[in-house]
């Protein structure tokens, strides 16, 4: 169902992130983000010069490499585009990633190492989006590859209690993970 009739309105700015998720013939996964934000009017930009309607203003890239284990064996960032000559300078940090596990924490440690005048505020947004389609795009092969034992007790799913269908009181949990939920109707 998409959202309601809007009140009236003119169209200004959009901003688009797309991410892909690929396993490569390596065993290693890339996973790769790209950004655009765009008017739809003109305006004057300092460095730039003019920029028409539907010229991205930002215009940025991000390829990670992970293991099995989502720790990033690799990373490169380019800015096509952006509003200040200087923007495209402070991609190199990003190599500051490298080592880093996808898991508890990660956008925090991000910020940490590449946040502020280290990095760029639109490159580190887009780790976020980028870290979840990791994690998306392993799923299946990652339980796949950790086939469960019925005889020794599993670790609780990372995804316990992160959202409201992943509650441990849950329906999603005592029908998928019955061993971890605590609902009222607790299965023996």
């Amino acid at each position: 169902m998409p959202l309601s009739e809007p009140a009236p309105r003119e169209h200004f700015h959009t901003r688009q992130i797309q991410c892909r998720g690929f396993k490569r013939q390596d065993g290693l996964w890339d996973i790769e983000g790209h950004m655009t934000d765009v008017k739809s009017y003109a305006f004057t930009n300092p460095w730039r010069g003019e920029i028409t309607p539907g010229t991205p203003l930002h215009q940025m890239w991000i390829r990670i490499t992970v293991d099995h284990r989502l720790t990033i064996v690799a990373i490169e960032a380019v800015t096509d585009h952006g509003p200040f000559r200087v923007c495209p300078d402070i991609v190199p940090n990003f190599q500051r990633l490298e080592g880093l596990r996808i898991g508890p924490g990660f956008n925090k440690k991000v910020k940490e190492l590449v946040g502020g005048t280290q990095g760029c505020t639109h490159l580190v947004e887009l780790m976020g989006p980028i870290a979840t389609t990791a994690l998306q795009t392993m799923a299946g092969q990652r339980r796949n590859d950790r086939p469960r034992d019925p005889d020794k007790p599993s670790r609780p799913p990372p995804l316990l209690d992160t959202c409201h269908a992943f509650a441990r009181d849950g329906e999603v949990v005592r029908t998928r993970f019955p061993e971890f939920y605590t609902g009222a109707e607790r299965i023996a």
